[in-house]
């Protein structure tokens, strides 16, 4: 009976409590089930590895962090750390529409967040060096704080923003300089794996800059490892690029038209195709 139960949802909503079939993910892999040695392998190889990575290039890096002016030593280390977890976690990844843009002007990457590992995805496939916005909460954990503040990524202050006023004119002078920008709209990852709305101003930087807005969206990575887990299902992930959303000419009074334009282009890549296939 507790076997039944399990697998049925009581909608509280309405009056007679409807009972509902549970939701499955925006890209589960029909008929891949994960089981106990799926559960063993993550947590005794490849969780223990990505932490020793994490750990020794945390502290390989510092020295060199020193005198680091423009973070390419920095970015180097990121972008290996993220290599050794591609290769360990046995996930392939598939890159759509990436040559359609042109990699050597600085655009603004409007990425949907739905793991822990999408950073290493966009590290390994992405091209070029890149800074990216996030959130101060992540400055607490060790290592992963310092790296991201030495190397010059654009750290926000939701609760205070006036903190961020100078990391935000950092990342206008960057990006008119010619540094892409990586951000994540949504504001942090999805509980389901579902798009959640997008913050208007996520987009402030690339109107500011004048820069083009690139919808690109990661399938499989929810699946793969999605929140308050430590249990990685090694699966083949997809990475579609989209093509540039203008800014020219654009003021702050359009952010929440930019906003929504993105959004629908993210979610039209995002839902287009169903799974990530070969």
């Amino acid at each position: 009976m507790a076997d039944v139960n399990s697998s049925l949802q009581i909608d509280p909503g309405r009056e007679g409590a409807e009972i509902k079939a549970p939701r499955r993910s925006p890209h589960e892999i029909p008929n891949v089930t994960y089981g106990w040695l799926s559960r063993l392998r993550s947590y005794f190889i490849l969780d223990p590895l990505i932490w020793l990575y994490t750990f020794v290039l945390g502290i390989i890096a510092l020295p060199g962090g020193l005198f680091d002016k423009d973070g390419r030593r920095l970015h180097w280390f990121s972008r290996a750390w993220s290599w050794l977890i591609m290769e360990t976690i046995l996930s392939p990844v598939k890159v759509t529409g990436l040559d359609k843009i042109d990699t050597l002007k600085a655009h603004v990457y409007a990425v949907n967040h739905a793991s822990a590992l999408d950073i290493p995805v966009l590290y390994v496939y992405l091209p070029f060096q890149f800074r990216i916005v996030f959130k101060k909460e992540l400055l607490v954990y060790p290592v992963v704080g310092w790296q991201l503040k030495r190397s010059g990524q654009v750290c926000i202050d939701q609760q205070k923003p006036t903190n961020s006023i100078a990391s935000i004119r950092s990342a206008v002078k960057s990006l008119k300089a010619g540094m892409p920008l990586v951000i994540y709209p949504e504001g942090g990852r999805t509980p389901d794996g579902e798009i959640k709305p997008f913050l208007p101003g996520a987009f402030f930087l690339a109107i500011k800059a004048q820069v083009d807005i690139v919808p690109v969206a990661l399938v499989g990575t929810y699946e793969l490892l999605p929140m308050n887990t430590y249990h990685i299902k090694c699966r083949l992930l997809e990475m579609r690029v989209g093509e540039p959303i203008s800014t020219v000419g654009l003021t702050m009074r359009d952010l929440k038209s930019v906003s929504a334009k993105v959004q629908k282009a993210v979610e039209d890549l995002y839902y287009r195709d169903g799974p990530a296939t070969v």
